[in-house]
This record gives structure tokens, C-alpha cells and sequence, in this order.
């Protein structure tokens, strides 16, 4: 495991080992979000296995849905994973440094191993991961990608020709997506717009590396946009001779081979998040999500818990207060009020209800059930993970995974497992004060 942090500046004397400086980092740290990479990558091929003979992409943008750009990309590239698409430039530049790190940190591992043992000289010889953005080019951004060999996704003429008048001032071959809207109205060319430039696809020297659409139903399988969608975009990208085409995201790839055709972007589902909701889930979890409990207290029977005081004990009651709350993305949506049952956290192996509203940076939660030995301050309970999904707190906050994930706060540590680095275990916790 590999705790990610901040790079700091301090007298050469006072550095720490990197053990002992995630060992520090555990010590303190209020909430800890643990991110598995082996079942990211696991999920990733269950995901190109089920695409073959298409291209899986992997969708990294908002910091790799909250799990950290720079180790989720250097996991995939690690596994295979060719092409990449993020939201914006500066998360494009992110990536392409944890990609270039890794590539000379695998150069240099290769020139002091025997061949035998070392890097192939066919994979060292492999051309750097493509890096796709979303949000597009703008006029004066021609040069920031060509520094960084990103690829705009165009969705405007106005774009293509600032494109174009860039590349030929330039000299830039970069290369750049044609985004085609086919019935989400967000981004990307009109049908007849992407109609219109067909000649110049034809003419060649087009600098066009691929053309996509984005499904804006694909979780619900019957859906009759699908099809609409689909249809339109098959017989659009066909015009585009010889340039790839991409339609499908995390849960189009489950609608079938027709939907998938040169390649598929998913996103969502590489986290664990599920891509088919009216059917199980087929993606491992990779995230799990611990907070510390900072206090335990008795209340006696008939008080009230939290601003408002909405939730009212019934009977003598235990309570462990948590630090985690809505500044973490723990959404205030799931707190508990007499007439209404909250979420849930898993506290020494067992399901505890969050008791009251969840505030700003706390959460109390009963463990009248527990044994009085089972927990003390200092212990951590979980969040996600232990049973609790994504998927599940996520109905408990009234939105989707997606936003469950992007959300997760920077307050927690970020623990990485998985890779060649191997994390010190986790410190115990402090001895309770009486």
C-alpha cells in the first residue's frame, strides 16, 4: 500500500523514511479511504473481456471518481490500458506526469535488470498512452496540449476551426475526437453538422483519431433512447471511414456487442460502482472508507441527538461520534430522525444506524448493541466497505455512486493497495483516557 500525499519541503535532517511518514500519516489521520487497485485492474479486464475485439479505455476524470488520478492511471497503463479520457487540461497534465513517471521509472528498472528478468524491449518501445479531454479546445489552448500530447474531444465547429488554424500554424499532429450528439443534448456536432465535414474526412491528412457518442439512458436496459441512440450513431460513424468510433460508457458496454464498436469508456464501473442497477453487481468494490471515533458517550433515555434535535434516545443509549460529515462528502441526506431510519456504518464487524442529523465534520451513531468492550475511542468504523456498497450509501444520500465517490473529501488519507509497495500496518489506536 502507498498513502498519497503533498510533497513538502524540510531540512534534509529531519526526513522520515516513507514507512514511518505513512505510519505518521495513519496515526492522525481522522478517516482513512483505502483504494484497491488489483480489484480496479480486475474490474478493468472483466470490462475488456466482455468488449473484445474492442478497445477499453479508461475513464479517469474528477480525480479518478475521487479514488486519485495518478495511481489509478499508472495501475491501468501497468494492466494495458491504452487510451485515457479525463474532463479537463490540468487533470490531463496530472495524468501524463504519473504516466511519464512511470515510464522512466520502468526504463530504469530495465536497464539495470538482466533481460531475462527486465522490461521487454518491445514494451519499453511502446507508445505513450493517448489522453483524451472532454470539456474540448479552446482558442488558446493549442499550446498546453501539445506540451502535454493530450487530444481535445470537439464538439463545436467553432472549436474544429480553432483547432485546425492551431495545428496548421503549429505543426501539431497530436491528433483530436470528434464528439457526435446523438440525442443526450450536451455536447458535441448535430447530426448534420458531423454530416458536413464527411469530406474532409474523405479528403485524408484529417487528423481525426475518433469519433464518439455518449448514451444518456444506458443503465436502464429497455430504454427506447438506446436504440435511438444507436442507430444514429452507426450509421453517422460510418461515413468516418477508417477513423475508430466509441459509443458505449460503463453500462453500455452491457447492452450488447452492437453498442461497443472500435471502443468502450467506462468510468463508473472501474470503481466498483454497478453498471447494470436492475440486475447484480458484476464489478468488484475497490473503495473502502474509515472513520475514527473521537468520543463515546451515554445518554440517558428520552434526549435528543444533534442540531434539532430530530432523533430522540428510547432508551438508555450508547452513542460513538465519528469524525466524518458532510465537509467529507457524507451527506447530510443520510442522517436518522424519529421517523426515519438513516444509514448505516459497520462498527466492530456489526451494523450500527447513524442516530440524528450528520453535521459538518461528525456523525454519531448507535452502538447500544455493541458489547461495552467491543469499541473505544481512537477505533475506526467503516463507512464503505464491510458490506456497505457504494451503491448503497448512495441511495442512503439520494443520488447515484458517481456522485458518492467524486465526493469523498480530502481530509481523509489515501491508502493504496495493491503494486509492488507494500503499507506499514495500521497503528493501533491510543489507549483510551479512561
Amino acid at each position: 500500500m502507498n498513502i498519497a500525499s503533498e510533497p513538502t519541503s524540510v531540512p534534509q535532517s529531519t526526513l522520515l523514511s516513507s514507512e514511518a511518514h505513512q505510519a505518521a500519516a495513519l496515526a492522525t489521520a481522522t478517516g482513512v479511504l483505502t483504494v484497491d487497485l488489483d480489484a480496479l485492474v480486475a474490474n478493468w479486464r472483466k470490462l475488456e473481456k466482455t468488449a473484445v475485439p474492442a478497445e477499453c479505455a479508461g475513464v479517469i476524470k474528477a480525480d479518478a471518481y475521487g479514488c486519485g488520478a495518478g495511481p489509478v492511471a499508472r495501475a491501468l497503463a501497468g494492466a494495458g490500458c491504452k487510451t485515457f479520457f479525463v474532463a479537463t487540461l490540468d487533470e490531463a497534465r496530472a495524468v501524463r506526469e504519473a504516466l511519464s513517471s512511470q515510464a522512466l521509472s520502468s526504463q530504469a528498472l530495465s536497464s539495470e535488470a538482466p533481460s531475462s528478468e527486465g522490461l521487454s524491449s518491445e514494451a519499453a518501445k511502446l507508445p505513450p498512452p493517448a489522453i483524451y479531454v472532454l470539456d474540448g479546445f479552446f482558442q488558446n489552448s493549442g499550446d498546453a496540449y501539445a506540451r502535454i500530447d493530450a487530444r481535445p474531444v470537439i464538439g463545436d465547429l467553432n472549436e474544429l476551426a480553432e483547432w485546425d488554424v492551431f495545428c496548421r500554424r503549429s505543426g501539431w499532429t497530436g491528433g483530436a475526437a470528434i464528439h457526435i450528439d446523438t440525442g443526450m443534448n450536451r455536447l458535441g456536432l448535430t447530426i448534420t453538422e458531423a454530416q458536413g465535414i464527411v469530406p474532409r474526412i474523405n479528403a485524408g491528412d484529417h487528423g481525426i483519431t475518433l469519433v464518439m457518442s455518449h448514451l444518456a439512458c444506458a443503465e436502464t436496459v429497455n430504454h427506447p433512447l438506446n436504440g435511438k441512440q444507436l442507430a444514429a450513431f452507426r450509421e453517422i460513424s460510418s461515413l468516418y471511414s477508417g477513423v475508430p468510433a466509441a459509443l458505449s460508457n460503463s453500462s453500455g458496454i452491457f447492452l450488447g456487442a452492437q453498442f461497443q464498436f472500435d471502443m468502450v469508456r467506462p468510468g463508473a464501473a472501474l470503481y466498483g460502482v454497478n453498471p447494470t442497477p436492475e440486475a447484480d453487481n458484476p464489478m468488484q468494490p475497490v473503495a473502502e472508507l474509515k472513520a475514527r471515533i473521537v468520543q463515546i458517550r451515554n445518554v440517558e433515555r428520552g434526549e435528543g441527538v444533534g442540531y434539532g434535535g430530530t432523533w430522540t434516545t428510547r432508551r438508555p443509549t450508547r452513542l460513538a461520534i465519528v469524525s466524518a460529515g458532510y465537509a467529507d462528502g457524507y451527506f447530510r441526506a443520510a442522517s436518522a430522525n424519529d421517523g426515519t431510519r438513516g444509514a448505516e456504518v459497520v462498527v466492530a464487524g456489526k451494523r450500527c444506524p447513524i442516530a440524528g442529523r450528520i453535521s459538518m465534520d461528525l456523525i454519531a451513531v448507535d452502538i447500544t448493541d455493541l458489547p461495552n468492550n467491543a469499541v473505544r475511542r481512537g477505533h475506526m468504523v467503516t463507512l464503505i466497505g464491510e458490506g456497505i456498497t457504494v451503491d448503497e450509501l448512495a441511495h442512503h444520500f439520494g443520488t447515484i455512486g458517481y456522485e458518492v465517490l467524486t465526493s469523498l473529501g480530502r481530509r481523509y488519507a489515501r491508502v493504496y493497495k495493491g503494486g509492488v509497495a507494500q503499507n506499514p500496518p495500521v497503528p493501533a489506536p491510543a489507549p483510551a483516557s479512561g
